[in-house]
């Protein structure tokens, strides 16, 4: 099993500059740290987060125009809105978690991270309708059953 980041990154043909590299090992540590007081996620070393949680924002990065407003719904720990701005920067990325505890842990990593990144403690539903509200892009993931967020 690798025993950082760099060597998961290097197992899965990942390249990234250094600093993108730097910031992703710090959120992980973060988030881990966070996760022994509260649920946030279940990819609790190097190999698991890459091969989900790095590997997929990378993925849907590939998809994303410079400049797109994106939204995470049921953000839990910040994946992807998390990597998605570590990854790239020129995305204006918000997060979302109708959870409190939440919502306060990852606006507690943001500020460690010194990431300046809006978390709305709320349900994406009653953000979305706020007056002048608007995202170009949502990402959803493990938050409901698709019929029901689709509604």
């Amino acid at each position: 099993m690798p025993q950082t980041l760099a060597d998961s990154l290097e197992q899965h043909r990942i390249s990234l500059p250094k600093i993108q590299v730097r910031k992703l090992d710090e959120y992980c540590r973060l988030l881990w740290d966070w996760n022994e007081r509260i649920n946030l996620t279940r990819h609790t070393d190097y190999d698991k987060f890459v091969a989900r949680d790095v590997v997929d924002s990378l993925a849907l990065a590939e998809f994303l125009r410079t400049g797109e407003r994106i939204l995470d719904v049921g953000t839990g720990g910040g994946v992807p809105g998390i990597p998605l701005a570590i990854l790239r920067p020129d995305l204006r990325v918000e997060l979302c978690d109708s959870t409190g505890k939440k919502a306060l842990a990852v606006s507690e990593i943001l500020q460690e991270l010194r990431l300046d990144i809006p978390v709305h403690h709320a349900k994406a539903e009653a953000l979305l309708s706020e007056k002048g509200k608007r995202f170009t892009t949502l990402t959803i993931r493990a938050v409901s059953r698709m019929v029901s967020l689709l509604r």
